[in-house]
C-alpha cells in the first residue's frame, strides 16, 4: 500500500487552514419524524411483507441455497419468505455497527458508522454538461477530469465510482478504466464495480494489487451499492455482487431505489415499510453468507409526478422518507448510506440548487454515513454537470460547517476581545479578530458578494457562470498524488489481462 504524506494545497497555505478533514463529525443531533410507535408500526409492516409476500432473488441458484439452509427462512421457487423477526435479529447479531474504509493515503481513510457522515460525488451519468461544450455523452476523458476535479474538493470524502459513464469505451471492460482511474489519479477511498460478480471480482483483484492480499483480507478499501429491483426483487447482477464483496469482507450498501408511486406504495409509510423489508432482506443475505461482514442499511426513495410520472426531488415526502430510514437504521445498529443533490433539472440554475439543499440537509439531519450523489447531480441523473458539481461543492462546505456545532473554545467566546473593545467601537481591528478572520467563518467559493457596480463592471457573471470559471480554477491547482510505478504497472498489466480474455460489447 503507498502512504504519502498529505501536502496542503495552494488554497489551504494561502487561507492558512490545517489539512482537510477526511469526514464529517457530526455535533448537531438527527430530526427525527416518527415516534416510537410509528416505528414499530413501519417495522411490524415490514415483517409481513417480508413473511406474507416475500421477496423474489432471480437467476441466482446458489442465493436460493444459502436461504434454504438459514432457519428463519423458507424458499419456494425464487421466492424467500422470512420468518417475523428472522432478518432483524441476523443483523443485529452480527452486521458491524462503525467501521473504517481504507484509503491509498491512510489520512483520507473514512470512517462509516456512528456520528461520521462522507460525502461521494455524483454516479452514474451517461452524459456530462459544462457551460462551454453543453450536455454531450460522457467520455473516459470526462471521467478522468471528474476524478481529478472531485480530488481538489476538500469538501468531498470519496472518490466514488461511476462519477460519469464513460461511453467511448467497451460497456463490458470499462469498469477496468475507471477503477484505474480513481486509484491514479485519486488518494481516496473509491468504490468498486457492482454489476455482476465477475466485475466485483476485478474490483477486488485491482484492490489487492494497490493494499496487498494480505490488508486486503483484513480491511474495508471497496465499497459496493447492491440495488434491489423494486419492488421486492434481486436480480443476479447485484446478488452476485453482492456475495462478492460479502465473501471478501468489504462494506455492501443494500439499498431499495424506489420512486413513489411507481415502484412502491404513492405514500409515505408504505414506502418506508418496503424499503425497510428490501434492505433487510438484503442484508441478512450479507450476514449468512459471512457474518459480520461490513453492510449498511441503504435508501434512495424519492417521488414522481402523479401528473407525468417524472422523478421529482427535493420534495417534502422524500426529505420525510429519509429522516425516517435514518432513525430505522439506527434501531438496527447498522449505518444508513443514501442520497444528496439530487435534481430534475437540467441546468446548474435556481431549481437545482433547491432540490440539491434540501436533499442533501435531510440526509445530513438523518445522520446519513454515507451520502451519494453529493455533487453534479443533473436531469434526475442522466448528467454529471461540472458547475453544478462546484455548486453543489459550497452546500456540502456548509453543512460540513455547520454539523461542525458551535466552538465553545475560551478563544470562540471571545470574552477579552469584547471588554477590550468597549461599548461603540468596532471589532474589524482588533487582536482577536486579525488573529481568527481566516477561520472564524465559512467561505463558499461560488457568491458574489460585491456592490452591483462592482459585480457588473466583472462581467455581471450568475452563478453558473462563476462556477465554470471555478471548476477551471480548481483543476489547475490539482495536484496528482502519484502511484507506485510497481503498482502502477501491475494495475496496468492485469487490466491488459482481462480485456483480452473476451471481445469488446457494448453492453453489460
Amino acid at each position: 500500500m503507498t502512504s504519502r504524506p498529505r501536502r496542503r494545497s495552494k488554497r489551504d497555505q494561502a487561507e492558512g487552514s490545517g489539512p482537510r478533514a477526511p469526514y464529517i463529525t457530526r455535533r448537531i443531533g438527527t430530526l427525527n419524524v416518527l415516534s416510537e410507535e410509528g416505528l414499530e408500526t413501519i417495522e411490524t409492516n415490514a415483517d409481513l411483507i417480508l413473511s406474507q409476500t416475500g421477496m423474489e432473488f432471480v437467476d441466482e441458484p446458489e442465493v436460493l441455497e444459502i436461504f434454504r439452509a438459514a432457519p428463519g427462512c423458507e424458499v419456494t421457487g425464487t421466492r424467500v419468505r422470512f420468518a417475523p423477526g428472522y432478518c432483524r435479529e441476523t443483523i443485529r447479531a452480527t452486521a458491524p455497527g462503525r467501521y473504517h474504509q481504507q484509503a491509498r493515503n491512510p489520512a483520507n481513510s473514512v470512517q462509516i458508522g456512528g456520528d461520521a457522515t462522507v460525502l461521494c460525488p455524483s454516479w452514474g451519468p451517461p452524459f456530462v454538461q459544462d457551460l462551454d461544450r453543453g450536455r454531450r455523452y460522457a467520455s473516459y476523458e470526462d471521467f478522468v477530469t471528474l476524478v481529478k476535479l472531485h480530488q481538489t474538493i476538500p469538501w468531498l470524502h470519496h472518490s466514488g465510482g461511476v462519477v460519469c459513464e464513460p461511453v467511448d469505451l467497451p460497456a463490458n471492460k470499462r469498469h477496468l478504466d475507471m477503477l484505474y482511474a480513481h486509484f491514479r489519479w485519486s488518494d481516496r477511498a473509491v468504490m468498486g464495480a457492482f454489476i455482476g460478480a465477475e466485475r466485483a471480482g476485478h474490483a477486488i483483484d485491482m484492490a489487492r494489487i494497490v493494499f496487498g492480499a494480505d490488508y486486503v483480507a483484513q480491511n474495508p478499501v471497496l465499497y459496493c451499492v447492491s440495488n434491489t429491483n423494486a419492488p421486492l426483487v434481486m436480480d443476479a447482477h447485484m446478488s452476485g455482487a453482492l456475495k462478492t464483496y460479502a465473501r471478501a469482507g468489504q462494506p455492501v450498501a443494500c439499498t431499495p431505489w424506489v420512486l413513489t408511486g411507481a415502484m412502491s406504495p404513492c405514500t409515505v409509510a408504505g414506502t418506508l415499510a418496503q424499503v425497510l423489508a428490501e434492505t433487510m432482506a438484503a442484508m441478512t443475505l450479507v450476514q449468512l453468507i459471512n457474518p459480520g461482514a461490513p453492510c449498511l442499511m441503504g435508501s434512495f426513495a424519492s417521488t414522481m409526478s402523479m401528473q407525468t410520472g417524472a422523478p421529482t426531488f427535493g420534495t417534502p415526502e422524500a426529505g420525510q422518507m429519509v429522516l425516517a430510514a435514518g432513525q430505522l437504521a439506527r434501531r438496527l445498529g447498522v449505518p444508513l448510506h443514501t442520497v444528496g443533490t439530487l435534481s430534475a433539472s437540467k441546468l446548474p440554475d435556481a431549481q437545482s440548487q433547491q432540490e440539491a439543499t434540501w436533499g442533501l440537509m435531510m440526509a445530513m439531519f438523518a445522520g446519513a454515513n454515507v451520502i451519494n450523489h453529493a455533487t453534479g447531480w443533473l436531469e434526475g441523473g442522466l448528467v454529471t454537470g461540472f458547475e453544478k458539481t462546484m455548486l453543489d461543492a459550497d452546500i456540502c462546505g456548509k453543512l460540513a460547517r455547520f454539523f461542525d456545532g458551535i466552538d465553545l473554545s475560551e478563544n470562540a467566546q471571545a470574552m477579552e476581545a469584547i471588554a477590550s473593545t468597549g461599548p461603540g467601537q468596532h471589532f474589524l481591528g482588533s487582536a482577536h479578530t486579525q488573529a481568527n478572520f481566516l477561520t472564524a467563518l465559512f467561505r463558499p467559493e461560488t457568491p458574489d458578494n460585491s456592490s452591483f457596480e462592482q459585480w457588473q463592471e466583472a462581467g455581471g457573471l450568475d452563478a453558473a457562470a462563476r462556477a465554470n470559471a471555478l471548476w477551471k480554477a480548481h483543476l489547475e491547482r490539482y495536484e496528482d498524488p502519484g502511484l507506485d510505478p510497481a503498482i502502477d504497472e501491475e494495475l496496468q498489466a492485469y487490466i491488459a489481462v482481462r480485456k483480452a480474455e473476451v471481445p469488446d460489447a457494448n453492453y453489460f
